[in-house]
C-alpha cells in the first residue's frame, strides 16, 4: 500500500526555483524509499517518470509533463555517518544541509556544495561543482532503483561522470550515496563555508527566481565573460531578464514564463555563437511539453 501522497493535474510552477511550469499529470511525494519503490512497481511500463528535486537546474515547460513527477523536496532526506566514517545521504538532502552535517562530523571537501541550490540526487545526476571540486570526486558508491522498484549499488566506475553530466543507465535513478571525505577541523571548514557563501552573495543574484548556471563553462572561458562580452546582461524577453549581476543567470521578473525563459536561452546562445563562435551548452535541464 503506498504511503505517501498521490495527486493529480498539478502545477509544478511552486516546486521550481524560476516558479514557472505547467501541470504534471500526476504528482507524488514518497513516505520513504520503501515507499518510492512501491510506487515504480504500480505504473504501466509506459508511462514517463520524472525526478524532481529541489527544482533547480531544471525549466519545466508551460504545457506541463505528460506521466509521473516524483517530487523529493522535503522526502527521502536521511543521513547518517557510517562506522568507517564515511557519510550516507538519501537523494532528497539539500547539498547545503550536506556541507553543513560534514563540518558538523570534523569532515573537510564538502564545502563546495554549501553553495549548490539543489538535492544530493540533482548533484549526482549532474555532477555539480563549485570552486574547484565536483560532486563524484568523492562518491564511493550509489544506490539506484530502477523503474520495476529494483535497487542496486552501483559504484564510480559505472557512470563515466564528466563535467556537468553523468552517463547512467536508461530508466534508473540515484535514491542514496556513500561519500568519502577527509578529516578535517569542523571551526575551520565552517570558516570556509562563510567564505565561499559570502563569495555567492556577492557575485550572483542571490533572493532572485533563476536556476542558477544557465550555461556550462566552456574549456578554458567562462559562459559569463561571453555572455557580457556581448552585452547580454539586462537583455528581457517577457517576464524573464539575464541577470545584470551574473550574466549567466537568467530572473523571472515576477510574471516570466517558461516560454519566456526558453526563447530568452537561445537568443543569448545565438548571440554568442554569432559574435563569439562559441556554441554555449545549456547546463538547465529543459523538459515537459510546450503550451
Amino acid at each position: 500500500m503506498l504511503r505517501g501522497t498521490l495527486e493529480n493535474n498539478v502545477s509544478l510552477a511552486r516546486f521550481t526555483s524560476w516558479k514557472v511550469g505547467g501541470v504534471a499529470d500526476v504528482l507524488y511525494r514518497p513516505a520513504d524509499l520503501e515507499d518510492v519503490r512501491n510506487f515504480l512497481m504500480t505504473l504501466d511500463g509506459d508511462v514517463p517518470v520524472v525526478w524532481l528535486g529541489g527544482g533547480t537546474n531544471v525549466l519545466v515547460r508551460d504545457g506541463g509533463i505528460r506521466g509521473a513527477v516524483i517530487l523529493l523536496h522535503g522526502c527521502l532526506g536521511q543521513m547518517e555517518i557510517s562506522g568507517s566514517g564515511m557519510i550516507r545521504a538519501e537523494a532528497g538532502v539539500t547539498c547545503a544541509k550536506l556541507a553543513r552535517f560534514c563540518a558538523d562530523q570534523e569532515l573537510q571537501g564538502a564545502e563546495f556544495l554549501a553553495g549548490i541550490p539543489g538535492t544530493v540526487g540533482g548533484a549526482l545526476a549532474m555532477n555539480s561543482g563549485a570552486y574547484g571540486n565536483e560532486t563524484w570526486e568523492f562518491v564511493a558508491t550509489v544506490e539506484t532503483v530502477d523503474r520495476r522498484g529494483r535497487l542496486r549499488i552501483r559504484y564510480p566506475k559505472e557512470f563515466q561522470p564528466e563535467y556537468r553530466m553523468v552517463h547512467m543507465p536508461r530508466e534508473e535513478w540515484f535514491t542514496r550515496a556513500l561519500f568519502e571525505f577527509a578529516a578535517g577541523n569542523g571551526a575551520q571548514t565552517r570558516e570556509t563555508i562563510r567564505g565561499l557563501l559570502d563569495r555567492r552573495n556577492a557575485s550572483q543574484p542571490v533572493g532572485h527566481q533563476s536556476c542558477g548556471s544557465v550555461f556550462r563553462n566552456p574549456e578554458n572561458d567562462f559562459a559569463a565573460r561571453l555572455i557580457e562580452r556581448c552585452n547580454l546582461k539586462g537583455v528581457c524577453k517577457g517576464g524573464a531578464r539575464v541577470s545584470e549581476k551574473h550574466a549567466n543567470f537568467i530572473v523571472n521578473k515576477g510574471h516570466a514564463t517558461a516560454k519566456d525563459i526558453e526563447e530568452l536561452i537561445w537568443e543569448v546562445h545565438e548571440t554568442v555563437k554569432h559574435e563569439c563562435g562559441i556554441a554555449l551548452v545549456p547546463e538547465v535541464k529543459i523538459i515537459g511539453e510546450a503550451a
